[in-house]
Formats: C-alpha cells, sequence, structure tokens
C-alpha cells in the first residue's frame, strides 16, 4: 500500500539558520531518500516552495476564485512530502518517525486510496 507522508513545519526557520545548519539539515533529508531508496520503498518526495507563494483557487457556482497565499493560521505548513510503498500502517510509521521533520515538525502520514480500480471500472461503462 502506498502511504504519503506531509512534512509540516514553520517554514520561517530555514533563513534563520546558518549555511551550516542548512547544509546539516539537507544532508539529513539526503541520507534519509537514501535509506528509503536502499529499502525499496522510495516512490517520489519534493520539497515545497514557501507557503507564502501559494495560490489557492477555490469554485462556488460555476465561478473560479483565485488567491494568493498563505492561508493558514499556524506556524507549521505544509513543507513537502514523501510517498513510500509500505506493507502496513505500522511500516509506513516506522518510516515515518525516522523521518527528519518529524524532529522539527510534523509528519501526517495517509494511506493513498488506489483510484485506479475505481478509474478502470468507470472507463468500461
Amino acid at each position: 500500500m502506498q502511504y504519503l507522508f506531509m512534512l509540516y513545519s514553520d517554514d520561517s526557520q530555514w533563513d534563520k539558520m546558518s549555511p551550516e545548519q542548512q547544509q546539516q539539515g539537507a544532508a539529513a533529508y539526503f541520507a534519509y531518500s537514501k535509506a528509503l531508496q536502499e529499502a525499496g520503498v522510495f516512490i517520489g518526495s519534493n520539497r515545497l516552495r514557501p507557503a507564502a507563494t501559494a495560490t489557492k483557487v477555490h469554485a462556488t457556482n460555476g465561478k473560479t476564485q483565485v488567491l494568493d497565499g498563505p492561508f493558514a493560521d499556524t506556524k507549521e505548513q505544509l513543507g513537502g512530502y514523501y510517498l513510500i510503498e509500505a506493507p502496513d500502517l505500522d511500516a509506513a510509521l516506522a518510516w515515518a518517525g525516522r523521518c527528519p521533520g518529524a524532529h522539527h515538525g510534523t509528519v501526517e502520514v495517509r494511506a493513498v486510496w488506489d483510484m485506479s480500480q475505481a478509474t478502470a471500472a468507470v472507463a468500461a461503462d
């Protein structure tokens, strides 16, 4: 089963870090990514641009509204994600606990709904 790890943190903290601290942080994520790859569970990951650069699209009654961010009244914003393949939730949680994001923010773990079967069923009709 696939699991999405959504990494939440205070994205303003990165700019407050020294270059050495930023290098250490990046190295921790690279090492974690390598461990996922070597274990054969890695599907993909990306870091997101800061929340202040986000754009929100909302449609109501056929009218589309586009708003610039940020939107959350919280200290933590979605800053990146990992998508992994794991046999069960316990295995996914073990990997999430090793994520550097769990040590300076929050890692939200969600199982991914496999829509390929639903899409195939709709296409067959």
